[in-house]
């Protein structure tokens, strides 16, 4: 293969178009107080101005990459950032409720448009020799606007009001749409027929899927809704199983990748890894600010620790993965991050910042070094003709487990908080930002005690699941040399012509 003469800048616009989209979803989570008092939002409200988009997302992560591999990834990242840009304005202009949710329905179209495409230009662009330097520059970037993100989102909304958390994102989309247009080459997989059938069943599944997920710790299986969503999810995604495999000679997903252990064995620890990383994100920011009294921004600062860890690690994982291979890399990192979590484990409400930050950096070194190797050694059977699906599916497997982590993880804390407050009085029993508000302080006392019991409980599960993910990729993954699945059919008969074209 030969490399691209312009292939870091091309890195940098696919940096530029994760960064936005990672930024927006963590300022978000800053704004939300703002924005409930504006425009009047309701409970209800503000949980489909966030899942709205995260539904979107999801459902449509297969079906996008399936169309950049077809119509071109270059194309398809384009017109996702426009329409990202543009929901972004419509978002910032919204007076209620309605309208920001509407914004962000079509923010998550954008959304998932983008995210595909750049991985799979990532691994179109770079050789074998230089990928994973690549992917750990892309992986930094992500857990930088992780990180900065609710920095960015507190130090705007100290200035502006809640809309400039949306406003942001017009520049960086436009800049990354200039660069994409002037820099990038496009490229496209061979020439196959649509599926529509398998589009339709993936989008219904997995928004089902991540329905299901959000809502199963509210109401349980007892909730009709859940059930029809449950149900849904059952009958898309069995579905989609059948029809790919034995309905259509020219499948959107190659179902076959799942045979090749090294496939397997990076999909579930990756999905182990963002369950654990999803609670994280969930139950540490409520401990920072609820126990600990931080403020948004003092949250956002609190995770500086692991965004460094991870930028330096990334660059060590990158340098090592040569002489390693990708599973001694990603067990060695995964056991760390299960030593974070350990520790995060034992906190007390009285313990400082040092523990805090020293957990922080054994999270970060461990994603530095695991995350980069899971994704390269899946990207990596992936045949170069589905780069844009196979981008697709390990976006959709991570979403997959952030939601898991989210929905489980938060479900174990709510409960044991729920058994810890037990003498309290009933209305502090449920959540702890309803039992500061009474501003009893024996109560409150009662209940921050409460919850870091029930964080506790919650990293220990999440401990659990990172040494999960660390037993399978020891079992599954290869070791430093591994093939990409044939794709079969005509598109394996495309690439064998060279038709995976790469223009520009």
């Amino acid at each position: 293969m030969e490399r691209h003469p312009r292939r870091w800048l091309i890195l940098v616009v696919l940096c530029l178009s994760t960064l936005v989209l990672v930024i927006d979803n963590m300022v978000l989570t800053v704004a939300i107080p703002s924005i409930a008092e504006d425009l009047g939002a309701t409970s209800q409200d503000i949980q489909w101005i966030i899942d709205s988009y995260i539904l979107v997302f999801a459902g449509l992560l297969l079906t996008a990459g399936s169309l950049s591999d077809k119509y071109g990834r270059r194309k398809v990242m384009v017109v996702g950032l426009v329409v990202f840009g543009a929901a972004s304005v419509v978002a910032t202009c919204a007076t209620s409720p309605e309208q920001l949710i509407l914004g962000r329905v079509l923010m998550g179209v954008g959304g998932a448009l983008v995210m595909p495409s750049t991985l799979s230009i990532l691994i179109t662009v770079f050789d074998e020799e230089e990928r994973p330097k690549a992917i750990a520059a892309w992986s930094t970037v992500a857990m930088v606007g992780l990180v900065g993100g609710p920095v960015l989102g507190g130090a705007l909304l100290d200035r502006f009001d809640w809309g400039a958390v949306f406003l942001i994102n017009v520049p960086i989309a436009l800049l990354a749409i200039v660069a994409a247009l002037v820099l990038m080459p496009e490229s496209k997989g061979p020439w196959r027929k649509a599926d529509p059938v398998g589009m339709v069943l993936s989008m219904a599944g997995m928004t089902a899927l991540v329905w299901t997920i959000i809502e199963l710790p509210h109401g349980g299986l007892d909730h009709t809704g859940t059930r029809i969503s449950l149900a849904i999810t059952l009958l898309g995604l069995i579905g989609f199983g059948v029809w790919e495999t034995r309905g259509t000679d020219s499948p959107m997903v190659p179902l076959s990748l799942f045979r090749n252990r090294t496939f397997t064995g990076a999909s579930l620890s990756l999905v182990l890894l963002t369950f654990a990383n999803g609670g994280l994100m969930l139950v540490l920011t409520q401990y920072l600010q609820f126990v600990l009294g931080y403020t948004p921004t003092e949250t956002g600062l609190a995770f500086t620790p692991m965004a460094l860890a991870v930028i330096v690690f990334n660059a060590v994982g990158a340098s090592l993965l040569a002489r390693t291979g990708n599973r001694a890399l990603a067990v060695i990192g995964l056991l760390v991050i299960a030593g974070g979590f350990a520790l995060l484990a034992s906190l007390s409400a009285g313990d400082g910042r040092g523990l805090l930050a020293t957990a922080m950096v054994l999270l970060g070194a461990g994603s530095g070094l695991a995350m980069p190797a899971a994704i390269s050694a899946l990207m990596g059977a992936v045949p170069t003709e589905h780069a844009g699906v196979g981008s697709a599916l390990n976006d959709t497997i991570q979403q997959a487990g952030a939601a898991l982590g989210v929905a489980i993880l938060g479900a174990v804390l709510s409960s044991t908080y729920t058994d810890g407050m037990a003498k309290a009085p009933e209305e502090a029993r449920h959540s702890i930002s309803d039992a500061l508000a009474l501003q009893d302080g024996p109560v409150a006392e009662l209940a921050r005690s409460a919850f870091t019991e029930a964080m506790s409980t919650s990293f220990w599960a999440g401990a659990a699941g990172v040494i999960a993910a660390a037993v399978l990729a020891t079992v599954f993954m290869g070791g430093r040399k591994q093939e990409a699945v044939p794709a079969g059919g005509a598109a394996a008969e495309g690439a064998e012509k060279g038709e995976n074209t790469l223009v520009g």
